[in-house]
């Protein structure tokens, strides 16, 4: 008897850490909402206007200062862009469709960028750029679209390993970028979406 009665105390006393995880699976996976991601663009940061379902990341770039002299290497940042739509999980019934309301939005608030070659040779800072978490706040409306911008290659990758030895061998580095969004419905929810982007990392031509 006393050793039923022991297994039952502990069992009373686990049964709340068991509740309070079961409760955090269950918010983190029970909201309404999902993102729908249109398109993912990015441009090169000596061309920041050039957005393209493919980037040419140039690794040096030459420039022109604006009181002459001849041009001078520069590292540029890489930028891209997002388009996010938000649908409900339940699209209701044929002739009488669930609409998102105010508190289905999706607010945004980080995101995460990862790098992977074809070939499968992906170690960190040898064959590919370290991945880097990232801030971007902005929110996914209940209808319509949304478009946010974000860094996708950021300065210091261009000066460490792999990128930096391409300044000078010639050689181009294609990659797969995957970038992941995180955030929250206006009722706590937790909300992610990813799209992915070709990247190749090179010396390119300069603009004129």
């Amino acid at each position: 008897m006393s050793l039923n009665r022991n297994v039952a105390a502990g069992l009373v006393l686990l049964l709340p850490l068991a509740t309070a995880g079961c409760g955090d699976f269950i918010r983190q996976s029970r909201s309404p909402s999902q993102i729908v991601v249109m398109s993912l663009t990015a441009a090169s940061g000596a061309e920041p206007g050039e957005l393209g379902g493919t980037l040419h990341s140039d690794v040096i770039t030459l420039v022109e200062p604006s009181g002459g002299g001849g041009r001078v290497p520069t590292v540029f940042s890489d930028n891209a862009e997002i388009v996010m739509a938000l649908l409900l999980k339940d699209p209701g019934q044929p002739g009488l469709a669930s609409t998102p309301s105010a508190i289905n939005q999706i607010t945004m608030t980080r995101y995460r960028v990862t790098y992977q070659r074809s070939d499968g040779r992906n170690t960190p800072g040898v064959d590919v750029p370290y991945p880097f978490d990232g801030a971007a706040t902005f929110t996914v409306p209940s209808t319509g679209t949304v478009a946010a911008g974000f860094e996708i290659v950021r300065h210091v990758a261009k000066d460490e390993a792999p990128l930096r030895a391409l300044r000078t061998s010639g050689n181009v580095i294609s990659t797969i970028a995957e970038v992941t969004f995180y955030g929250r419905d206006q009722a706590g929810n937790e909300v992610q979406a990813s799209g992915s982007i070709l990247i190749d990392f090179g010396n390119f031509g300069d603009p004129s």
